[in-house]
């Protein structure tokens, strides 16, 4: 081994390291619309490395080739950048990670690092999972984490089965989140960390980031935040204390509906008292090099470069969903079928004071349409029909433009019943912890006009008055009007 030849090319990741840097300073200063275009992918890379390519590459090798031994010795010990093998690192992946962790901290003097996962759920596996492991000094001592009940029922099968019934690891559920005394009064010296989604999914649970972030970091752990509704377009919990944020990418930054990843975003020098050095000062390259590295949960490099390509205009996404779920929860709330709607954005919510604190369309202070600071609150509402659960179902079933499908953030409007569908898994006795009664429906409002899904709203609730559907539409397509067996037979007919 030629040591001269390993230290040629230490000094030549010396040199690009400062380099990149000094790139991603500069990117810090642009604007969040700018970012999003243009995120850690340089001229410079594109015309030294991509033959002139003005839109990042999709890198679909599954590893990396060296020089010789001495850069594989530097690279495969970690002592030089590398990509070494996809399952790892990638090009694709890295342009991803790096304009994900630039956004999660824009507007803030703060430095992050992001692991890129296959999806939501195992982002949210790799961020917690690193806290639970057994203290050596206490092998018998019972961990337990603290987090909100109001989660998507995914994370909620995570934490009460995965976790809490084979593992035995304790998951302390907070029921009002917003009761900063429960939060405290779950906490004890084996607690590892606590956790929260917000606005949740689907019953806009909301609380003070700030002051429990303040909770978690006296007792020396750190709080974790699912910001998958709220995207960094409306919301940066790092901003207000949070050490780590998980994102299910799949939803708000991938509108399109065309990938499935999710994203853990760490800010340098997380609060952790029994952290090993690289895990408390870098996480997100921890969770890459090693755990992830070894578990293989990262995302793919075809996935992350169609979801660069969403990301690029999230703001004006977000600013148009937002204001067009607000106009929608403001018809469903005066209609006579509907029970009760929820959404932060309507002043009467008992939560909007709170969220308007956070909830915050970025960038709206410099936006010659607004001039000032503009709250938006998100693309996510419920709202629930009078007359039980069958109602509920006549009235999704009667909808035609809104799609009926387990999905959220997307382009196009999608509805769901979370009692039968997402949360269906957590039992009766968990729903009720989560506010989620049979006769609530989801919905995610897309880009469409809102008038055009407030029409398909209106014709669908028409049902309880025993209205038919459009008679005009295929019966394949028709909801209420046609049971699911002759819709199946109808397709059937079609492709045979």
């Amino acid at each position: 081994m030629d040591p001269t030849g390993i230290n040629h090319y230490l000094e030549a990741a010396s040199r690009s390291k400062d380099w990149h840097d000094a790139y991603l300073k500069k990117m810090k200063k642009c604007r969040f619309d700018t970012i999003a275009v243009h995120g850690v992918y340089s001229m410079q890379e594109a015309l030294d490395f991509n033959q002139g390519s003005i839109i990042e590459p999709i890198y679909m090798s599954s590893s990396q080739a060296y020089r010789d031994s001495d850069e594989m010795e530097a690279a495969l010990s970690y002592q030089i950048p590398t990509w070494c093998y996809s399952r790892i690192g990638n090009p694709s992946m890295y342009y991803l990670e790096g304009v994900l962790a630039l956004l999660e901290t824009y507007g803030t003097d703060l430095e992050a690092s992001c692991c890129a996962t296959s999806s939501g759920m195992s982002a949210i596996h790799s961020a917690c999972e690193p806290f639970l492991t057994v203290n050596k000094e206490k092998p018998d001592a019972k961990m337990n984490f603290v987090a909100t009940c109001q989660i998507y029922g995914g994370t909620f099968q995570q934490f009460a089965i995965r976790k809490d019934e084979e593992k035995n690891i304790e998951w302390r559920k907070v029921i009002n989140s917003c009761d900063l005394e429960e939060w405290e009064s779950q906490i004890d010296e084996n607690t590892r960390f606590l956790y929260g989604e917000l606005p949740s999914n689907p019953s806009q649970a909301f609380f003070d980031i700030e002051a429990v972030a303040k909770i978690a970091h006296k007792h020396g752990i750190p709080l974790i935040i699912d910001n998958t509704v709220g995207s960094p377009a409306l919301l940066r919990p790092l901003q207000w204390g949070a050490d780590i944020v998980i994102q299910s990418v799949t939803k708000t930054l991938s509108s399109s509906g065309f990938s499935i990843a999710g994203a853990v975003i760490a800010k340098k020098d997380i609060t952790c008292k029994e952290c090993e050095p690289l895990m408390k000062e870098d996480f997100g390259l921890y969770l890459k090099t090693l755990p992830n590295r070894d578990n293989g949960p990262n995302i793919s490099p075809m996935n992350a470069v169609m979801i660069l390509n969403d990301i690029r205009t999230l703001r004006s996404k977000m600013d148009l969903m937002s204001r067009s779920t607000l106009k929608i929860a403001k018809f469903l709330k005066e209609h006579k079928h509907v029970e009760q709607v929820d959404y932060l954005g309507l002043e009467e919510h008992p939560l909007h004071e709170l969220a308007k604190k956070y909830l915050v369309l970025v960038d709206s202070e410099y936006d010659e349409q607004y001039g000032e600071r503009v709250n938006r609150f998100g693309h996510l509402m419920s709202f629930r029909v009078k007359g039980g659960a069958q109602s509920t179902r006549n009235v999704f079933d009667g909808l035609q433009r809104i799609w009926r499908a387990t999905d959220l953030g997307r382009i196009k409007s999608v509805a769901t019943i979370p009692a039968i569908s997402t949360h269906q898994q957590q039992g009766e006795e968990g729903r009720d912890l989560a506010d989620i009664p049979p006769n609530l429906i989801r919905l995610c409002v897309g880009a469409e006009h809102p008038d055009d899904i407030i029409d398909d709203l209106s014709q669908a609730l028409e049902v309880l008055d025993g209205k038919e559907i459009d008679q005009s539409a295929p019966e394949y397509s028709r909801g209420g009007a046609s049971s699911s067996t002759l819709r199946r037979n109808t397709l059937i007919e079609m492709i045979m």
